[in-house]
């Protein structure tokens, strides 16, 4: 096998967040997106975050996606806490399968 045979484009898939604390604090369930693969300078970057928040945050902000592919976290737009920290957690679980 050719390694190139291995190689495709990136996929937008969609992710909810649905769980009973999400639900019930924001009524609903939380639909985002990310790419089904991420550059390769983000697994640098997220295994060298020990001292570097900057950086993780950077990744975090990146991955978490609209359904055209837009950072919902740009500029001056942020998510809650608890949203962005699950959202990212979801990503990060999905990228291992």
């Amino acid at each position: 096998m050719k390694i190139t045979e291995l190689t495709s484009k990136p996929q937008l898939i969609k992710f909810t967040l649905d769980d009973a604390e999400i639900t019930e604090k924001y009524g609903d369930a939380i639909e985002f997106w990310a790419w089904d693969k991420q550059p390769l300078d983000h697994y640098f970057k997220m295994a060298s975050s020990n001292d570097n928040v900057d950086g993780i945050l950077d990744v975090a902000k990146s991955m978490i996606l609209d359904e055209n592919g837009n950072a919902v976290m740009a500029d001056d737009q942020v998510l809650p806490p608890d949203v962005a920290m699950k959202a990212f957690n979801v990503v990060i679980t999905s990228l291992g399968k």
